[in-house]
């Protein structure tokens, strides 16, 4: 599968890079972004994968978190794609909202029309990015993580409890831990699945996690949250996957920081606690 490189340059010793190529998944070009550390130049190393909130892009973790000096450290690869298909032929919200559409794809496939033709966010984590990854970069597709932030966090924690055998390790900032009860994935869920709940069930992270109980690939699944986040009780909801959990016996570490809100202050400063989780469970 053949990428272009947009750009690439020096990092930590490690290497950066942000590229192209035309996905089958989404019928469009998408973009992604890697940082090789330099432990790659003996082989292959360990790979996680981040996945960005609503209105990001590929660009947006790597910029922003300052994960790259931690990573070189640990010997971690660092892959970020973009959050939704764009394109002049890609629909987008009809209101020209930020919820919805481009920069919100909600790691999901879209069964409803317009959407159905581009939006297939869920196969291209778990298919399509696999490929490009581990075909064209040193990364040990047997030792790879998962993680996110906000919307991502919800991807993170569906495709990530879904597909135990793809990932050894799985975390996330400040998830969206509902779809079903939180008026951003009521919105997105409505427009790409379409008025039926039922079918939403696979893509609300509270509701994986309550039939998850056979999932054992993971001994920790580390969720850090900010108390003082203005999206915590009307859209994250915390506490219900807190309680699907426990019911299913899925092994949660929910941390709860006060003073810390929904942006990058808060993920920048527990990227660090969050790579060397998964740097221990995936030998790095």
């Amino acid at each position: 599968m053949s990428i272009e490189r947009l750009s690439e340059t020096n990092c930590f010793g490690g290497r950066i890079g942000f590229y192209r190529h035309a996905s089958s998944s989404n019928n469009c070009d998408m973009q992604f972004s890697v940082f090789v550390p330099p432990q790659a130049a003996a082989g292959k190393v360990p790979v996680l994968t981040f996945l960005s909130g609503l209105t990001c892009t590929e660009e947006n973790f790597m910029v922003k978190s300052g994960a790259q000096r931690v990573a070189s450290e640990l010997g971690l690869m660092l892959v970020s794609p973009d959050t939704s298909p764009r394109g002049d032929d890609v629909p987008d919200d009809p209101d020209k909202d930020y919820d919805f559409g481009l920069g919100a794809g909600f790691y999901v496939n879209a069964t409803q029309a317009p959407w159905s033709r581009h939006y297939h966010m869920y196969d291209y984590v778990t298919q399509e990015l696999q490929a490009l990854i581990f075909d064209n970069f040193p990364g040990d597709a047997s030792r790879h993580g998962l993680t996110g932030h906000s919307m991502g966090g919800h991807g993170a924690l569906t495709i990530g409890l879904r597909n135990p055998d793809m990932f050894r390790s799985l975390s996330a900032f400040a998830p969206i831990c509902t779809t079903l009860h939180s008026p951003w994935g009521q919105k997105a869920l409505g427009y790409y699945l379409g008025a039926d709940t039922a079918t939403w069930a696979d893509y609300d992270a509270s509701e994986v996690a309550r039939r998850s109980g056979d999932v054992t690939a993971y001994d920790s699944i580390r969720v850090d949250q900010g108390a003082d986040d203005p999206f915590l009780k009307e859209q994250l909801k915390p506490e219900l996957l807190e309680a699907a959990c426990k019911e299913s016996g899925l092994p949660l570490d929910l941390r709860i920081h006060d003073g810390y809100d929904h942006g990058y202050y808060f993920i920048s400063t527990f990227v660090e606690e969050h790579l060397r989780f998964h740097a221990k469970r995936l030998g790095a």
